[in-house]
């Protein structure tokens, strides 16, 4: 009521429904105060010849992390990638991937719901405590309501930010049982899965999950995604018991939670994750660049470019393979003294 009355002095004032009010971040400000929990998350198979990214938010300083579901688990094992690996956000995002991704540490996945797309992870290999982002009651959201998402879109840029407004909201979305979510126009795509959607006091009210990209007959649809709301998010998390810490963090096998009922497909195109940027079908998205050959160097590249998911497991999957090929040289060496 109070804000409904806040909007009225302001329409009376002439400043238009538009304005901010007191108290709301503008998006720099909540960018500021949120990025640094928003990480980046890959999972690939030991050979990297499969892979998905996606984006996640660090909710407990201890290192959990919370994304979608569609972003670490395989699509033909149903099971997590056996590989994952966390990236943090630098000070200063400079599009120089070399910098942008220089902090990562292993993860595994603690739990997860396929019905409702979540996925609870564990960073291992970094020192904390880590920035987190609160998840907030989805609840005070309504219709017309400014957000703003954080992510990785695909061909964009790493910790992209994006605005918008909640533009509807839907109960049992897709037919699957207490999974509400809000639709909004926020700018998302592949690559934003998994990541926080914010209201103005920059507190997660949403989880990005996805979008609509192509109509049955093949129109473009534009400016329809789709966030699962944070008090679903927050009612599973209390199910996996996230309050105990101890039992998750001795938990070795993930644990999936079939309790809601599955969703049923849509007409093929209509929907899609925009994380999972291998499994999720390309109608009327753009194609990847073409790599770079050998002799053009990074010396000769006029400016970095908008990083490619596919590539960035590639390269992670040959350090990875080099690292162990040299772990095994010198114990070899050291065996035969």
């Amino acid at each position: 009521m109070a804000r409904l009355l806040l909007l009225g002095l302001a329409t009376m004032l002439g400043l238009g429904p538009g304005v901010g009010l007191a108290g709301d971040l503008s998006p720099r400000e909540i960018y500021e105060s949120s990025s640094p929990a928003v990480v980046l998350i890959m999972g690939y198979s030991h050979s990297g010849q499969r892979g998905s990214g996606g984006t996640g938010s660090i909710i407990q300083q201890d290192g959990f992390v919370l994304t979608n579901a569609h972003v670490v688990i395989e699509d033909h094992t149903g099971q997590p990638y056996p590989r994952l690996t966390i990236y943090l956000k630098p000070d200063r995002v400079t599009g120089d991937r070399k910098v942008d991704l220089s902090r990562s540490g292993k993860a595994r996945v603690v739990a997860f719901s396929e019905p409702l797309d979540l996925a609870l992870l564990k960073l291992d290999g970094l020192p904390g405590p880590f920035p987190v982002l609160e998840l907030d009651d989805s609840d005070k959201a309504e219709i017309g309501d400014r957000v703003v998402a954080i992510g990785h879109p695909e061909q964009g840029g790493l910790w992209t930010l994006t605005t918008g407004t909640i533009s509807a909201e839907f109960e049992n979305f897709n037919d699957t049982k207490g999974k509400s979510v809000f639709q909004t126009e926020t700018g998302l795509n592949r690559g934003n899965s998994g990541g926080p959607l914010l209201d103005t006091d920059g507190r997660m009210i949403g989880v990005n999950t996805a979008i609509a990209r192509v109509a049955p007959d093949g129109l473009p649809i534009t400016s329809i995604s789709f966030s699962l709301k944070s008090n679903v998010a927050k009612q599973w998390l209390r199910d996996q018991g996230v309050s105990a810490r101890e039992a998750l963090v001795r938990s070795d096998t993930p644990r999936q939670d079939k309790s809601a009922d599955r969703s049923l497909p849509l007409p093929r195109g209509q929907t899609t994750q925009p994380g999972n940027f291998l499994a999720a079908p390309r109608i009327a998205s753009p194609p990847l660049p073409p790599e770079l050959p050998p002799e053009l160097t990074a010396q000769t590249v006029p400016s970095p470019r908008p990083y490619n998911l596919d590539s960035l497991i590639s390269e992670r999957n040959r350090a990875e393979a080099d690292l162990e090929d040299m772990i095994k040289e010198m114990r070899g060496k050291l065996g035969g003294r």
